[in-house]
């Protein structure tokens, strides 16, 4: 009970930190990633160790980020999708494997000026492609966001999670595999991107047709309910018992999750549905941000050195100017030319997940490089995901898309 009130009153001061920050007409998600930082292990201690480490914290972590993801998936109609869906597609992998390319040529000019081993340049690049969808769509529900940079961004942050994985898993496997100190293979990488989809689109399968039959909200927030934690304890599973390590993205399962009942229901269904469960994806988007700024150690921002800058600033250049030209070149509309880049800024959750990965098979079998990678990604972590998501905050009001979205 301890523990849950540890937690319980994380949640309380991130709500009245977002709060206040809100009134200086800043995102509420600003003020709910501090909190996590605050109240993290670094900081404050109350969300310690042993809170972070229990069963229980780890489901409902999980449920949320499955929740979060079936924002996305209500975006996902197919009818929508034939129209842009090609665009889509190019767009995110231009600025997806545009920032992996950029990033890496950079850190590859600096390492052979420095006689470091070039293979860390691809390490940098992988984990830096990544995009951190939550705080985007915090920013799209909070602001109430709507036009053409909102439509591209929601359904490409499940895109580029796919392209991230892809990339990231088949570079540290052929690192792994040259420096003979992991146990990455190759036949993970679909398992990775598949099963999440594989899982969500089964349990949203058999919920649309309980939906169908449901008539009360009551009926439909129950079912909504039961089915994202079955969802969720599937996945939760599915990485202890095969994977034998935390792999699966929730996020990507909960978006397969409504997308699949998101074309069987008709357009009423729909819309109770989704006003029904507005409330549980604003606790969810905030339990979320709050995890994203828990495992920040603000102390890693005065060990930030070069390596953080050049991270941050090639990282952000190849993300900006890879959505620039891809949306040119898949004809996108010219607000997505000018300001999609903006919102596809932040990052940390994912950066933290791949460098994790990273550091534990690098080390193996070089531990200095393994120190380089983990402390330039924990002090951009914390620099970058506070100047992003204000940056992407503005994004959006310079694409003249705040407050647009009917209530």
């Amino acid at each position: 009970m301890m523990l849950l009130l540890r937690w319980l009153i994380a949640f309380a001061v991130a709500y009245f930190l977002g709060k206040i920050l809100s009134k200086f007409r800043l995102p509420s998600l600003l003020g709910w990633l501090i909190a996590g930082m605050i109240m993290g292990p670094y900081a404050l201690g109350i969300m310690n160790e042993e809170l972070l480490g229990r069963r229980w914290y780890e489901l409902i972590q999980k449920f949320m980020e499955c929740s979060v993801g079936f924002m996305i998936g209500t975006e996902l109609l197919l009818k929508k999708l034939k129209k842009s869906g090609k665009a889509l597609i190019g767009t995110t992998l231009f600025q997806s494997l545009g920032t992996f390319v950029f990033v890496t040529a950079v850190f590859a000019t600096v390492f052979s000026f420095l006689g470091i081993d070039l293979y860390l340049a691809f390490v940098f690049g992988g984990i830096a492609l990544a995009t951190a969808p939550a705080p985007a769509l915090s920013i799209v529900q909070e602001f109430k966001t709507k036009g053409p940079v909102t439509d591209t961004l929601i359904p490409m942050a499940a895109l580029d999670d796919v392209v991230a994985v892809v990339v990231f898993f088949t570079t540290i496997s052929l690192i792994a595999t040259h420096g003979s100190g992991g146990d990455v293979s190759f036949i993970i990488v679909p398992v990775i991107i598949f099963m999440p989809i594989i899982i969500g689109a089964i349990t949203g399968f058999i919920a649309s047709h309980l939906l169908r039959r449901a008539e009360s909200n009551k009926s439909i927030i129950i079912i909504l309910l039961c089915f994202v934690a079955i969802t969720t304890i599937i996945g939760v599973k599915f990485n202890e018992e095969v994977l034998s390590r935390p792999l699966l993205n929730f996020m990507l399962m909960g978006m397969a999750f409504s997308a699949m009942f998101t074309n069987m229901l008709d357009s009423e269904k729909l819309g109770r549905l989704n006003k029904c469960f507005r409330p549980i994806l604003f606790v969810s988007i905030m339990g979320a941000i709050i995890n994203l700024g828990v495992p920040l150690n603000y102390h890693a921002i005065f060990g930030a050195g070069i390596f953080t800058a050049v991270y941050i600033l090639s990282r952000a250049f190849g993300k900006y100017f890879g959505a620039k030209i891809g949306a040119k070149v898949c004809k996108m509309p010219e607000a997505v030319h000018k300001y999609l880049g903006f919102t596809l800024l932040p990052h940390s959750g994912v950066s933290l997940v791949f460098t994790g990965i990273s550091v534990s098979i690098i080390s193996k079998f070089s531990p200095d490089n393994a120190v380089i990678i983990q402390g330039t990604i924990a002090a951009a972590a914390i620099i970058n995901e506070i100047i992003a998501v204000i940056i992407a905050k503005k994004g959006f009001e310079w694409a003249g898309e705040m407050g647009k979205e009917s209530i």
